[in-house]
């Protein structure tokens, strides 16, 4: 998780991320209050037993988008680490090799795949923002869009030796941004909004995620809106699965939904409301999962 030096209302990003809206306050009190958001999370996952790397951004560049890692840079069971292609200019710059290299001295990294390249063509990959990965069955999910590039989603499978599986779904009158808002996948759970997916492959797609042997939590459109399918399952050290969320996500969830969710990972939430406005990202968005072997 990297812990923002200037967080804000990123106007390259706002043209295709409909979740964005402008600031009513000034830009101090809207960093003093992501900072109190992020500083908040990181609490609550390490009192549930989870490790936790905070890493500080770097005060310049000014990089306003930087709370959200998981669009620049992924991590692998096989010790692989992938850096993306970023469709904002602003947002390339949280591409930070000194990250690297201090994860480099904690953790095995036996492959480095570097996509940034993309970005002199116009093409664009988000990291597992613009992908939700079924880790397990090698299965990459994306909803194409201005940031999620089809030919370079088949490169990073083929690299990765994974099965592309790839839809239209569009909320608010545009194409989703980031695959990561509209669904998650947990071990015997997975949560996906299917209204919000083009008619021609919603039921493949829910196939696909019930056959993997988990059940599917179906959302309303309207919860998407509350950033209910940006939520990510993440283990304690000692195992228990959790599946974190915003506030705002969890109390847009029903009784049921909450109650099937509940019977394979315990729910945690936390209030985000700022970095959730303004910076049209959740929970989900702040965390870049760590399957990295250790030293």
């Amino acid at each position: 998780m990297v812990r923002p030096a200037a967080f804000g209302y990123n106007i390259e990003t706002a043209v295709n991320n409909t979740f964005q809206h402008v600031p009513k306050s000034g830009q101090e009190e809207i960093k003093a209050a992501a900072l109190k958001e992020f500083d908040q999370l990181v609490s609550i996952l390490q009192n549930e037993g989870v490790e936790v790397e905070v890493v500080e951004d770097s005060a310049s560049p000014v990089k306003p988008d930087a709370i959200f890692p998981n669009n620049w840079i992924s991590f692998h069971e096989d010790g692989t680490l992938v850096t993306y292609p970023m469709y904002a200019p602003l947002r390339r710059q949280e591409r930070r090799e000194e990250i690297v290299t201090d994860l480099q001295e904690k953790y095995q990294v036996t492959r480095r795949v570097s996509l940034e390249h993309f970005e002199s063509e116009g093409n664009f990959l988000e990291g597992t923002g613009s992908m939700v990965l079924d880790r397990v069955n090698k299965i990459a999910y994306a909803c194409l869009s201005q940031r999620t590039d089809p030919s370079i989603l088949n490169e990073w499978a083929e690299i990765m030796g994974y099965t592309p599986f790839t839809f239209a779904a569009r909320f608010d009158g545009q194409d989703i941004y980031h695959t990561n808002v509209m669904m998650a996948i947990g071990d015997g759970v997975s949560v996906v909004c299917l209204d919000v997916v083009e008619e021609s492959r919603r039921d493949a797609l829910y196939q696909s995620l019930a056959s993997q042997k988990r059940e599917v939590v179906v959302l309303r459109a309207d919860q998407v809106g509350s950033f209910a399918g940006n939520m990510l399952a993440i283990r304690t050290k000692d195992g228990r699965q959790l599946m974190v969320m915003s506030r705002t996500a969890h109390e847009s969830l029903d009784e049921q939904q909450r109650n099937t969710i509940e019977r394979y990972a315990r729910i945690i939430s936390s209030d985000v409301n700022t970095i959730e406005t303004i910076g049209g990202g959740s929970v989900r968005c702040m965390i870049a999962e760590n399957f990295l072997p250790a030293v």
